[in-house]
């Protein structure tokens, strides 16, 4: 089977290119390392011992999508290709609806044309807003409170759309909770050409001196600590969670939406203790006010997933610590 993979050199696109190559199926990549870098592409193959087609270009351009439609016997594609700061969605707002509905639309409309009606889709736990209760439940109500997640929410509607007006399209929305962690290789992880808007991302960065502090944003919430509880699930296993949902678009039609988190939430102190504990070196915080718009606690309910796709984490947050320090210090 042949697989195109937008973004395929970003922090979670370059670890489900790893799984995919593991597990013998034909990769074909494009990206066009607007947040990521080049030498990802050989990493990746370091990594797996094996080769796969890459395109370096946009989703957006539609002669590119052609060419490579063209070019390679496609089966099923797996997007991840688009913008996702939260915190520039908010000041660029135009951007990130031109660019991650535009690269869809023009994804889509591309597949349909060379018959190829099987795809996985990127989303976020964002769509669910604020949610009135815990864990959450994949039919739980939809809603935003950015740019960013509005342009996921749009997305997942226009791929119902195109289901309900031709079922014989396969789509699987995966619904990302807080990914973390490298691969174990030290080789490939989260290192965006921007400045990170994750926690883990700053959390490294104070460990390794290039900040001096790491800001916790409130500590008086209803938690065991006081501070943000998020489930936040190893970056392989969202990669192998890919996997699965490959082999069930591959089997049949229809379009479904799949929680891929843990199931279980950790505080930001926790993370910050067991990144201190598991690596040896301290990570100096401080608390400051809560940020508008953040929630409490935030964890999925992961049995759907596990139910109709056979999917579940086999890592835990030790190892999502180790593994991200270690990718940081093999990168130096």
């Amino acid at each position: 089977m042949k697989i195109l993979v937008t973004g395929a050199t970003g922090y979670i696109g370059s670890h489900t290119v790893v799984e995919l190559l593991n597990n013998n199926y034909d990769v074909v990549g494009i990206d066009d390392f607007s947040n990521s870098k080049k030498e990802v592409v050989d990493k990746i193959k370091e990594i797996t011992k094996k080769d796969f087609k890459f395109y370096e270009g946009n989703v957006c351009c539609k002669q590119t999508l052609n060419k490579i439609f063209d070019e390679n016997k496609i089966d099923a594609v797996i997007h991840f290709a688009g913008y996702k700061a939260v915190g520039e969605s908010v000041s660029k707002p135009l951007m990130y609806y031109r660019n991650n509905i535009d690269s869809t639309l023009t994804l889509l409309e591309t597949m349909n044309e060379h018959n190829v009606k099987k795809i996985a889709f990127s989303s976020s736990a964002t769509v669910y807003g604020k949610p009135e209760k815990l864990p959450i439940k994949e039919d739980f109500p939809l809603s935003t409170t950015n740019p960013y997640g509005t342009t996921k929410l749009v997305i997942e509607g226009i791929l119902r759309d195109l289901y309900k007006s031709d079922n014989s399209w396969s789509i699987a929305i995966l619904r990302y909770f807080n990914p973390i962690g490298a691969h174990e290789s030290g080789l490939i992880g989260e290192n965006p050409n921007d400045i990170p808007n994750n926690l883990m991302p700053y959390i490294v960065k104070v460990a390794n001196k290039e900040l001096d502090c790491l800001n916790v944003f409130g500590n008086d919430y209803d938690t065991i600590d006081g501070t943000g509880v998020r489930d936040y699930i190893h970056v392989v296993d969202l990669a192998n969670g890919h996997v699965k949902a490959l082999e069930k678009i591959l089997k049949e039609t229809g379009c479904d939406a799949y929680n891929l988190g843990t199931g279980r939430g950790y505080s930001v102190l926790e993370l910050v203790n067991t990144f201190s504990k598991v690596n040896n070196v301290d990570v100096n915080y401080k608390i400051v006010g809560r940020r508008p718009g953040d929630i409490g606690a935030c964890f999925a309910d992961t049995s759907y997933a596990l139910d109709k796709l056979g999917f579940k984490t086999t890592k835990g947050i030790e190892e999502m610590c180790r593994d991200s320090y270690n990718f940081v210090k093999k990168s130096k």
